[in-house]
């Protein structure tokens, strides 16, 4: 294309192409383009993401540029405009340029009887789907926002008889088959757990790539993938997504919560149900604790807008570890994400010891 052309050019992006909200990635502020065919995805910065969303077919390069030298401050060039044309054109993401060619899978390492994944659905998003049109009357505020009030109160009444309820569990634990009952009752919560990220996702347009069985020998866990909701707008989707899992455990345990509150203090069956409450509740709140690959990790990041939050958190402490030696790169980032970075190394560091300390303080409780 000449440079006249160039210029003249009135590119479109083509129908389907994904963009994402701001992410904080180490020093850099970027946004991810995937492509609506091949699903392969990648990373532009803040300036080129201004120019990419304005792409409809009716902008060329004089169109642009004024809008462009008000918001950064500076011209915007010809050579620019013209890789950021190169780009989008080899990557098939503009209308009337070819699709590349799907990126090859990524190697996984062999399944065996220790450890590996097997898909499980022909189309997860098709059954998902399937799913989420039944249940969506289910999902409407008016519904759920009672049943999750009720979660709340069912949370604060079993802090409230904590006492109680490890008198129970360590009950439990002398009990093999009530306990073989509520590990088998927990470990379809967590199928239900995997699914409901699944369904949320269908509720905020997202797209599920994958429902299968993940084992680590001696367990077996269903998974769901969500492979796109990175690109939903806004952070409410995304956080609810996230936290479908745990926020769908805890109403698995609200019958069981009332049951047990009803009973006489004398029941047999007081014991199996505190133990039920209190390691569905341990199983539901811990995976809101924001360390990997928790949920809670993924409901952090989304709340800040960062991702790799841990690994870029390793690697602006290792910077800093460097003294002068990485004091060039350091001035690269941001006050905000200097203000992240260490704030999350502070407050993993913190809650990695509490759960150390509460992980001996229960079991000592049980078995001592």
């Amino acid at each position: 294309m000449t440079a006249t052309a160039a210029r003249a050019y009135r590119p479109a992006l083509r129908p389907g192409v994904l963009l994402s909200p701001p992410l904080l990635r180490g020093p850099r502020t970027v946004h991810l383009v995937k492509h609506p065919v091949t699903g392969a995805a990648f990373e532009v910065g803040i300036k080129e993401h201004f120019l990419i969303s304005r792409l409809d077919g009716t902008r060329n390069l004089d169109d642009l540029a004024p809008v462009y030298a008000e918001r950064f401050g500076r011209r915007l060039g010809e050579e620019h405009w013209n890789r950021l044309l190169g780009l989008l054109g080899t990557r098939g993401l503009l209308v009337g340029a070819p699709d590349p060619a799907t990126p090859a899978p990524t190697p996984q390492r062999p399944n065996s009887l220790w450890r590996g994944t097997r898909p499980m659905v022909a189309d997860a998003d098709a059954t998902t789907a399937r799913l989420h049109r039944v249940l969506r009357p289910l999902l409407h505020p008016a519904v759920q926002l009672p049943l999750l009030a009720a979660v709340l109160v069912l949370v604060g009444a079993l802090v409230w008889r904590s006492g109680a309820l490890l008198d129970g569990t360590a009950e439990l634990v002398r009990q093999p088959f009530a306990l073989m009952g509520v590990a088998l009752f927990l470990w379809a919560s967590i199928t239900l757990h995997e699914l409901a990220h699944g369904v949320a996702a269908q509720h905020y347009g997202g797209h599920v790539a994958e429902i299968g069985l993940r084992w680590r020998f001696p367990t077996a866990l269903l998974y769901c993938t969500v492979d796109n909701y990175l690109f939903l707008p806004g952070r409410r989707a995304k956080l609810v997504i996230a936290g479908a899992g745990a926020y769908l455990n805890m109403l698995l345990l609200l019958p069981f919560g009332i049951w047990w509150f009803l009973l006489p203090a004398d029941a047999p069956e007081r014991s199996p149900l505190a133990g039920l409450l209190t390691l569905g509740t341990i199983q539901a709140l811990s995976n809101l604790v924001p360390l990997p690959p928790l949920d809670g990790y993924r409901m952090l990041g989304h709340a800040l807008g960062a991702d790799h939050l841990a690994p870029e958190t390793r690697s602006y402490l290792a910077l800093r570890r460097r003294g002068a030696a990485g004091a060039e790169a350091l001035a690269g980032y941001s006050p905000r994400a200097r203000r992240i970075y260490t704030a999350y190394a502070l407050g993993s560091t913190v809650l990695v010891l509490l759960a150390a300390a509460a992980t001996i303080t229960f079991v000592l409780h049980l078995f001592g």
